[in-house]
């Protein structure tokens, strides 16, 4: 008998269930190339929750609303129920050093105008 380690003789293993299932489009790497792209041109590394917090921004754009810092927290948080509110702070406040998002005076961001025409297909 092959030797298993997760599996003991009294114990029936079974096989590890695959999901056939497509990962939603902020997982999808083909689906954040113009994210990825974007910020490479802004000298940014690209991270998930970069990418995250991005995506946020990107649907409240398509939704024409504005978004702050609790807005995309609470985006994010469905992915990341652990993190906090200061490291969403930290993402927005770096993005926004290297001119991708302006800070409004309501305390929403923004895409500048440079950031945004490198979205533009993505921003409906």
């Amino acid at each position: 008998m092959l030797e298993n380690p997760g599996c003991t003789s009294t114990i029936k293993c079974r096989p590890i269930q695959v999901t056939t299932h497509q990962l939603p489009l902020e997982f999808d790497c083909s689906g954040n190339r113009h994210i990825r792209e974007m910020l490479r041109v802004y000298g940014l590394r690209t991270s998930l929750f970069r990418l995250k917090v991005i995506n946020a921004l990107i649907l409240a754009a398509q939704e024409g609303r504005l978004i702050g810092v609790p807005g995309v927290h609470a985006y994010i948080e469905a992915s990341f129920p652990q993190l906090p509110i200061v490291s969403v702070r930290e993402v927005l406040k770096r993005l926004a050093e290297v001119s991708v998002i302006t800070a409004q005076s309501d305390r929403s961001y923004r895409f500048t105008p440079q950031a945004q025409d490198m979205l533009k297909p993505y921003l409906g």
